[in-house]
């Protein structure tokens, strides 16, 4: 049994066997960019989700869980749209994301139940069910075509590459993963894309993401394995603090491979899941809004990873560090001082932070006390990408990882205007 990483860029992604995308652009955000995707599988498929905790949650949030409920192995279509975040509109919300689903269910030949619905963008805005109905119709009719082209100048496009850009709203590129996982000597395919750059910080997941495989899993092992992908991924990944109305990861097994991973098996494919969960985890931190370079917190020597991680998520929030880290200012007091509210109980005087990585790492603070270090140094290596910090508890064995960006006035300028 072995793992084989598959790098996937954008252009040449696609979803696991048994799955097929396109995308459209039907209006539901400005610009010409595609903004509705459509993800069939060829037959049912075991699915599993996790969702925001957000208290104020949008309508597909809210109809994907009780679809979920119902019959999580019999699951044959995702559609998703940018440009509108369905939240915040009440019951009209809860019927346009039905209205989606059963729009689905009749191009392709299922039944509503069978269809999971996800929306990103503005919050409190209606959904445009006029353009969502033309859209989905150019979606089906490309998907049945044989060059992928549908009537009605839509511009669809076939392939899970489209579907990747199809569901951005402020990122600046496309966030895809792969890897195939060997079994036995058969190959297992773990495919991956996400969206997100701001109103990121999850308790769950992040934003937008669906995840595909081939395995022959049941529902329940499933829901397990992407639960502990999910918390080592997209739960330890944090832009701006801001937890979305519409967190959303979504994993669906075709069984086209033929391959029933069990006991080791599984586990294998668990770490793999989480590989791919982790790399796009830290593209959609690298793509924060007005990021210009990935933050990588590693926290150890805690009593236990819950301790470890809530300490770096507290790093991971600080405006003043992600501030210092944008200037290239190594006021390495600033991380201490949110370790010290995160709420865990650690000791100041067992503290050791270290900025970078290897022969270029500066110590910071040794056993509580600050040490001479060269501040040209430590400044440079603030300004590299990724920037590591490293904080060690003094107080176990446990160590945790998350992943945020720094923050600059083009964040500010971004979201000051997002709706205007």
């Amino acid at each position: 049994m072995s793992t084989a990483p598959a790098p996937s860029t954008a252009a040449a992604f696609d979803l696991a066997a048994g799955f097929r995308a396109a995308a459209v652009a039907c209006g539901l955000r400005s610009g010409d960019g595609h903004d509705l995707t459509l993800i069939a599988s060829d037959r049912a498929a075991s699915a599993a989700g996790v969702f925001t905790t957000n208290r104020v949650q949008a309508a597909p949030v809210l109809y994907d869980r009780e679809v979920l409920a119902r019959d999580p192995a019999a699951i044959r279509a995702v559609i998703a749209n940018a440009g509108c975040a369905n939240a915040c509109t009440g019951e009209p919300g809860m019927a346009a994301t039905r209205r989606t689903a059963a729009l689905v269910a009749a191009a392709i030949g299922c039944t509503p139940e069978q269809v999971l619905v996800l929306s990103t963008g503005v919050i409190g805005r209606a959904l445009d069910m006029a353009k969502v109905e033309r859209g989905i119709a150019a979606l089906a009719a490309a998907q049945a075509t044989r060059d992928g082209v549908a009537a009605g100048g839509l511009g669809a496009e076939r392939g899970g590459a489209a579907a990747a850009r199809a569901i951005m709203t402020t990122d600046t590129r496309p966030k895809t993963a792969a890897e195939d996982v060997t079994i036995d000597g058969r190959t297992i395919a773990i495919r991956g894309m996400a969206k997100g750059a701001g109103m990121i910080h999850p308790h769950m997941a992040t934003m937008l993401s669906v995840l595909t495989t081939d395995a022959a899993i049941a529902p329940g092992a499933l829901q397990t394995a992407l639960a502990a992908a999910v918390k080592r991924s997209f739960n330890r990944v944090s832009v701006d603090g801001d937890m979305s109305t519409n967190d959303t990861v979504l994993l669906l097994a075709s069984g086209a491979s033929g391959v029933t991973p069990a006991g080791a098996a599984l586990e294998s494919f668990t770490a793999a899941l989480t590989r791919v969960s982790t790399s796009l985890a830290r593209q959609i931190a690298r793509d924060g809004e007005g990021a210009t370079r990935l933050v990588t917190i590693a926290v150890t020597g805690a009593r236990d990873e819950t301790e470890a991680h809530t300490v770096a998520d507290s790093i991971a929030r600080s405006p003043l560090v992600k501030t210092a880290i944008h200037g290239g200012d190594p006021n390495w007091g600033r991380v201490l001082c949110a370790a010290g509210y995160s709420g865990a109980a650690i000791d100041p005087q067992r503290l050791s932070l270290a900025f970078g990585e290897g022969p270029r790492a500066i110590m910071l603070v040794k056993a509580g006390l600050p040490l001479a270090f060269d501040a040209a140094a430590a400044s440079a290596l603030l300004e590299l990408d990724p920037v590591i910090i490293r904080l060690d508890l003094g107080l176990g064995a446990a160590e945790a990882t998350v992943w945020t960006c720094d923050l600059s006035a083009e964040y500010v300028a971004i979201n000051a205007h997002y709706t205007t």
